[in-house]
């Protein structure tokens, strides 16, 4: 599907075949739209630490300036993890397998995939997933 998709006002249909052309389409617009904000925060980002750089001559500012530093990096390189994930949805949008549990093969389902673009396990799968991590991490 070549036309373009308006995020505000396209409405995902459960009544249509799962992941048919215009589900794609719309959640390659989703994804790329997400990937695109993400990118344009990371550039304000780098443009912020650029201005920010000045030393700081009051010890108490020049510290609460680095934590402040080392919080906006942290948060880059979880969005950096996160442009990955996004990367791979895409990837497999490319290859068919989008919209499908990775786990049973079965669809995720279309709120899942709205609420969040990027997951690989339908809901019951991802719950038991979680249950194991607990089990192990009681452990």
């Amino acid at each position: 599907m070549s036309e373009k998709i308006d995020l505000s006002t396209f409405v995902l249909s459960e009544d249509e075949e799962f992941m048919n052309a215009s589900h794609r389409a719309y959640f390659r617009a989703k994804l790329n739209a997400w990937k695109n904000d993400i990118l344009r925060e990371a550039r304000e980002t780098l443009d912020h630490l650029a201005e920010e750089s000045a030393n700081h001559p009051d010890l108490a500012d020049r510290a609460s300036s680095e934590t402040d530093r080392a919080i906006e990096l942290r948060a880059r390189d979880r969005q950096r993890k996160l442009i990955a994930k996004i990367d791979a949805a895409l990837q497999r949008l490319d290859e068919g397998t989008y919209g499908y549990c990775e786990e049973t093969g079965e669809p995720i389902g279309l709120k899942r995939l709205d609420a969040r673009p990027i997951a690989t396990l339908s809901i019951e799968a991802q719950e038991r997933h979680e249950r194991r991590e607990k089990v192990y991490r009681d452990e």
